[in-house]
């Protein structure tokens, strides 16, 4: 993985090839929906990462932690208040519920029982991003997570979205990643990172939808729950994302007869609220 070091450190990447500034809706905006898109292009995303490890000395990846950050993840920061050299009896929950369940064999019983028998946590948080740059900094995170496992972490989950993979699956997109810097595919280091540190589905009100898009720089996609079962809806969740960072935003809303809006179901001062919008695909 040094490669994808030192492409990280000296790469120039490309920028993200659509603002959210500029996206348009099916309709003229109302007030309340203005004042919405004005609020939400205050807010700048970031990773909030955690990582268990298998006894109750930190030293270990709190030592590879400091060193990636100098290393290559500059702007990431060990979160002192909430690490903690005990383990957290809330960590077996709050993990089945963040469990990929898109991903054949995300995770297995040995994941499964490293989380329950996991000894402390660390929490990195990442830097705040803009949005141009926010495919390098998941790069960077993703490097951070390869650091932390080659350090003795148990088991990874990003915060930012609740998403966790089980350690395998891990290295699987750490290679992926690596392969996509090595290539300088701006696009496919996109689509990694979205699979890395993003959700989806998840259902709420009607649609079926993807949770922390904005951690690459895009909006989420919410799909009505009419338009298929849950596979075929992740299906099309991916499609429009690679839409969009293909060949915009403006023409995706368009083709795909669909709007952008601001209504989230999460407050600005959230993890998981993305300042980017929300593509909704008509029912």
């Amino acid at each position: 993985m040094n490669l994808m070091r030192r492409t990280l450190l000296g790469s120039i990447w490309a920028m993200i090839g659509w603002t959210s500034s500029s996206a348009k809706q099916s309709g003229p905006e109302t007030g309340e929906e203005t004042k919405a898109r004005a609020e939400a292009s205050s807010v700048t995303p970031r990773h909030v990462l955690c990582f268990l490890g298998k006894d109750r000395d930190l030293s270990h990846l709190s030592e590879a932690a400091s060193q990636a950050i100098a290393d290559f993840a500059g702007g990431f920061s060990i979160d002192e208040n909430y690490s903690q050299a005990e383990p957290d009896d809330r960590m077996s929950q709050s993990f089945a519920v963040c469990w990929d369940r898109v991903e054949p064999d995300a995770w297995g019983p040995e994941d499964e029982d490293a989380v329950a028998h996991h000894q402390s946590v660390l929490y990195v948080l990442g830097p705040r991003m803009e949005q141009g740059e926010t495919v390098t900094v998941s790069m960077a995170a993703l490097l951070l997570v390869e650091r932390l496992i080659g350090a003795g972490a148990v088991a990874v989950k990003g915060e930012s979205a609740g998403i966790a993979h089980g350690l395998d699956r891990w290295r699987e997109l750490i290679r992926q990643g690596a392969a996509a810097v090595k290539a300088a595919d701006s696009i496919a280091q996109q689509r990694i990172g979205r699979l890395a540190f993003a959700k989806r589905p998840l259902s709420a009100r009607g649609y079926l939808e993807s949770v922390g898009f904005h951690l690459v720089g895009l909006p989420e996609v919410y799909v009505p729950e009419t338009a298929g079962n849950e596979r075929q809806v992740v299906a099309i969740i991916d499609a429009v994302a690679e839409e969009i960072a293909g060949r915009g935003l403006d023409l995706t809303l368009k083709e795909r007869h669909a709007s952008l809006s601001f209504d989230s179901t999460y407050e600005i001062d959230e993890f998981k609220f993305n300042p980017y919008g929300i593509v909704r695909l008509a029912e």
